[in-house]
């Protein structure tokens, strides 16, 4: 699951020392690509090695003060059905409630930022009932020159699958959004729980957290390790539940001040819980990363996948294949545009003991006048068992949507959004009181954003 967090306003330290101040950031006009461009010049360079876990960005906002901001939120999804029920009542709404954080601290050389949602949901479709929400970003670095430590944690507790949830509204991500949101460069999906299959069953939580470690080398080389530990649960029973862990090492060279060189070896397994199944996967990734500060960041990466299985499949345990990637962020005119690709194993999404997973998401954002923006999303994901069998099941997943959002003063954000849930698959599968191989759910979602001015710690 990866989301952009850069800002859309520039707020100004007050003179009067007996208030709170608003913290003043050096932000170039675009949030979650979507946002005006005119301006790159304040963002310093993204310095984190291609062979990390993180996303790559088009660069990191300048900070003046450390700060905190809370705030609260109302979204209201009005949809067709709930494909994550054994049985709907057909059209239902579903609300959210919600408090907001976010906080952002620097100190010496370390830096600390978190974003936080949490609240309830509250359905009219009784098989989906009521639930909690919640949703937790952190990031914390270390720099000591030579040297960088980096945790990182997501966390996020919805009812439903996290894939093209909330998409063009603030529910997708957590925290107080636009400028004030800390920047948190995501986890690449690798490294993230797979939930990729609309027909999952009730709510999931899902947990996925990695410490990193850099080490310059050189002028132009350097040496990265990474280990993540990733959790997926149902609160209702018919889902395959998962745990994973992976460790990378890797080598980055750059080759000129925009591009760099790397290869990077992972080990990753995948736990089934109450299933005896057990997956490691290991692969060797050659990669190659372009970055220019305010206008592009690019990441291919590609090589061979050898995977073991504690039970054998198809009278193998066993089997080379291939793995790769990509993922790109690119500023518009007005706008950006990002993209995201992964082709490799995967935890199953709560449906498979292993799947073979393709999966493309592709963002679109544009600052329309003063006041509008909007944005147009697009996921496509196919899973399939690593069973590889001409009779094993497996799923075609997409969203795709719009929306359109604007400021009311400096506080206060609105946005309405459309998303289709589309999902097909070989085989019939139960979901929302049918029994189909093909299903559709179409949402409107209305949010409301509010948050007071930011407090300064510092």
């Amino acid at each position: 699951m990866a989301v952009l967090f850069l800002g859309a306003t520039s707020i100004s330290a007050q003179d009067d020392n007996s208030r709170p101040q608003p913290a003043a950031r050096e932000y170039p006009p675009l949030i979650g690509g979507v946002g005006d461009q005119e301006s790159t010049t304040d963002l310093n360079p993204d310095i984190r090695p291609l062979t990390g876990v993180q996303n790559p960005t088009l660069g990191t906002p300048g900070i003046r003060h450390s700060y905190w901001v809370p705030g609260l939120q109302y979204g209201n999804t009005v949809q067709s059905s709930a494909l994550n029920q054994a049985t709907s009542s057909g059209w239902n709404t579903t609300s959210f409630v919600v408090g907001n954080l976010s906080l952002l601290d620097v100190w010496g050389r370390a830096q600390l930022a978190v974003n936080y949602s949490g609240g309830g949901s509250f359905s009219s479709d009784t098989a989906q009932g009521n639930s909690n929400f919640q949703q937790f970003g952190l990031t914390q670095t270390f720099d000591w020159g030579r040297w960088q430590l980096s945790f990182l944690d997501q966390f996020s507790y919805l009812p439903e699958t996290q894939f093209g949830f909330g998409i063009g509204t603030g529910l997708s991500f957590p925290g107080v959004g636009g400028s004030l949101a800390p920047p948190l460069p995501g986890l690449q999906n690798t490294y993230i729980p797979n939930q990729s299959i609309f027909t999952t069953f009730g709510p999931r939580y899902s947990n996925a957290s990695a410490t990193q470690v850099a080490y310059t080398v050189s002028p132009r080389g350097s040496i990265t390790a990474a280990g993540s530990y990733g959790i997926l649960r149902f609160i209702e029973a018919g889902n395959i539940e998962s745990n994973s862990a992976s460790f990378n090492v890797g080598y980055n060279y750059n080759l000129t001040r925009a591009d760099t060189l790397g290869v990077q070896y992972r080990f990753s397994n995948y736990r089934y819980i109450g299933d005896p199944q057990a997956i490691n996967d290991q692969v060797v990734q050659f990669m190659y990363g372009r970055k220019i500060t305010g206008r592009i960041a690019l990441q291919l990466f590609g090589g061979p996948d050898v995977t073991t299985f504690r039970v054998p499949v198809n009278n193998s345990s066993n089997r080379v294949s291939g793995s790769g990637g990509a993922n790109l962020t690119y500023a518009l005119n007005r706008g950006s545009l990002g993209l995201t690709y992964n082709h490799g194993i995967s935890g199953g999404s709560g449906v498979f003991t292993g799947a073979n997973t393709d999966q493309l998401q592709l963002s679109l954002g544009r600052q329309l006048s003063r006041e509008w923006a909007t944005s147009l999303n697009f996921g496509y994901t196919r899973n399939g068992s690593v069973a590889s069998s001409a009779s094993s099941q497996a799923y075609d997943s997409w969203y795709v949507g719009g929306a359109l959002s604007r400021p009311f003063g400096r506080n206060v954000n609105f946005s309405i959004a459309y998303t289709a849930q589309i999902q097909t698959s070989n085989q019939s599968v139960c979901a929302a009181g049918t029994c189909s191989a093909n299903f559709t759910l179409q949402q409107i979602t209305l949010g409301l954003q509010w948050h007071t001015r930011p407090y300064v710690l510092r």
